[in-house]
């Protein structure tokens, strides 16, 4: 028989508890969850396998589990949120802060926190001051630094999820493939590579862009007889002391780890395509009396906060077409470079020939010092081909290495390749971004996915400020879209002609911006050369284009009767 666990549509006065899912091998679960009707559900034999594999896995001691069965679950909720980062914490904090309890969160990992639990790397850390990188309805004054490093942020974020009960909501250990939209039930059906399912009348989409890294295919790199990770799966096991050590990339995670590992490893060679613009940065300590005082002065907190604001706000100002703002940033950039790297060749290499702002802009004080040492080497033009033993650079040299390191990035502008969303008329989202390109409205809907809502979608991500604040905005605007279909019992879904005059407003800012005209090829452009990851304005601006739903944005699908499901 099939399995499946009902839970009603509308119960907002009284929460409901969800049941935890048996863990996979490699995600244990920790959460206890009960009292759900159970039936079950047949499933293809090699999702039986999984399922039966990951019902083996012990759970936490003392934790009980709701199945005792390996056959897959059908579960149903009024929304489904998918990824327990800032984005699926965000939504589900708000939902039950709007008394809607009626929602479940489905993970691939063991716990919360997102790109911030998946990133590990030695020194890794935001580059986002700390007290704007967080909610603004749960501040953090203890934060230990300016810029909060990454077990911190992590802690920060276990804590809220603890705070609100999040796990009793959450499903761990449960990695989403793909959503089909049912235009008779008008629900959403989502499916788990271990073989549940999910049918829900909403769908969330909260897991962003930077959580696929991007590893490049190199001639002869399945030869490579030694140890390669990307900085995003760090291994731990690999121990670095006295080894030849390639690294690949210099984006964000590469500037922070390179002086982490530098003194450790016997030679470093950096392989970079583009320098990238790196102004100082000493991540000093708060003071422990001035973390009181935060905590204790009443409206300290809030003032600081508005302050980094405003500070980082400003930027948007030479960002968005006023390249002489950005002259003073550029020489200290140059100065940077020019006060740790002494030999000119070197620090020709390191300068970028491009306008600052154009990639993203990042900051350190022990990234030119690193490549500064006698044992480093920094190789440009590019990689020939990888050898059983090293890389062979553009200049024909070979360089030995025991372990190569990708600082290679994220899957951005493709990140939907992975999963199949299917909406209205058979539509598959990721098909249709990479042959149209990734367009929204207002980067959190998308014409023929009705009553699907993305987080930090297209065109909403920053290069100045908190993308929590982005964040936030967007859940506000969701969760309006939310009560505008339940008061006409339908589903809602924007309009070609708001998705298309939004796109061509953004498309036309974009142009005139440094990211358009700064003279880089960056991963904010699509495989067309199209910037579909960066919000052209202020945040405020983006504030005030979601703070009220548009109803004339939007088609609305009156629901059929017969179709409603039957209360539990």
């Amino acid at each position: 028989m099939p399995s499946s666990v009902r839970i009603p549509f509308f119960r907002p006065a009284e929460p409901h508890v969800t049941p935890v899912i048996a863990p996979t091998a490699n995600y244990p679960v920790h959460i206890d969850q009960d009292n759900f009707e159970v039936v079950r559900r047949n499933a293809a034999p090699h999702r039986r396998q999984a399922h039966s594999a990951a019902r083996a896995a012990t759970p936490s001691e003392g934790i009980p589990t709701l199945l005792s069965s390996t056959a897959p679950t059908t579960y149903t909720t009024r929304t489904l949120i998918i990824g327990t980062g800032f984005s699926g914490m965000g939504m589900a904090i708000q939902l039950l802060r709007s008394g809607q309890s009626d929602f479940l969160i489905i993970d691939k990992a063991d716990d919360f926190g997102g790109t911030w639990r998946d990133n590990t790397y030695p020194g890794c850390a935001c580059d986002v001051p700390a007290h704007m990188y967080s909610f603004s309805f749960e501040p953090n004054s203890r934060w230990s630094k300016l810029w909060a490093e990454q077990p911190e942020i992590f802690d920060y974020m276990k804590s809220v999820a603890a705070k609100h009960d999040l796990q009793r909501y959450t499903h761990f250990g449960r990695t989403f493939t793909g959503a089909e939209w049912n235009e008779t039930s008008q629900t959403w059906t989502a499916t788990t590579a271990e073989g549940d399912t999910y049918e829900a009348e909403f769908l969330v989409s909260g897991v962003g862009a930077l959580h696929i890294p991007s590893i490049p295919r190199f001639t002869g790199d399945e030869e490579f007889t030694g140890t390669s990770f990307h900085s995003a799966r760090w291994d731990h096991s690999v121990d670095l002391r006295g080894k030849k050590v390639a690294v690949i990339g210099t984006g964000a995670s590469a500037i922070q780890f390179i002086p982490q590992i530098v003194d450790d490893v016997a030679e470093l060679h950096l392989y970079q395509r583009t320098p990238a613009w790196v102004l100082p940065r000493t991540n000093v300590p708060i003071p422990a009396p001035a973390r009181a005082a935060i905590t204790r002065v009443p409206g300290l907190r809030k003032a600081i906060r508005g302050s980094l604001y405003s500070i980082q706000e400003s930027l948007a100002f030479g960002l968005n077409g006023n390249a002489n703002v950005m002259k003073p940033l550029e020489s200290l950039g140059k100065w940077n470079v020019a006060r740790s790297i002494k030999d000119p060749e070197l620090r020709r290499k390191l300068t970028p020939d491009y306008r600052i702002g154009c990639k993203r802009i990042l900051g350190s004080s022990t990234y030119y010092p690193a490549l500064a040492r006698e044992h480093t080497t920094v190789v440009t033009g590019g990689i020939e081909h990888f050898t059983a033993t090293g890389i062979v650079g553009a200049d024909g040299v070979e360089r030995e290495a025991d372990v190569i390191i990708y600082g290679t990035g994220f899957h951005v502008t493709d990140s939907m390749d992975s999963v199949d969303i299917i909406g209205r008329d058979g539509l598959n989202l990721g098909e249709q971004w990479r042959d149209k390109g990734m367009k929204t409205h207002l980067g959190i809907t998308v014409n023929g996915f009705p009553n699907a809502f993305f987080l930090l979608g297209p065109n909403t991500g920053l290069g100045h400020n908190s993308v929590v604040f982005m964040i936030e905005q967007q859940i506000g605007y969701i969760l309006e879209a939310m009560r505008i279909a339940n008061q006409r019992d339908s589903a809602v879904e924007v309009t070609v002609a708001a998705q298309r005059a939004f796109n061509d407003e953004i498309q036309e800012k974009l142009a005139a911006g440094v990211w358009s005209t700064g003279g880089c090829k960056s991963w904010y452009l699509d495989a067309q050369g199209v910037n579909r990851t960066i919000w052209p304005g202020y945040t405020f601006q983006y504030k005030a284009r979601t703070r009220k739903v548009n109803v004339s944005d939007f088609v609305v699908h009156k629901k059929r009767e017969d179709s409603l499901p039957a209360a539990s």
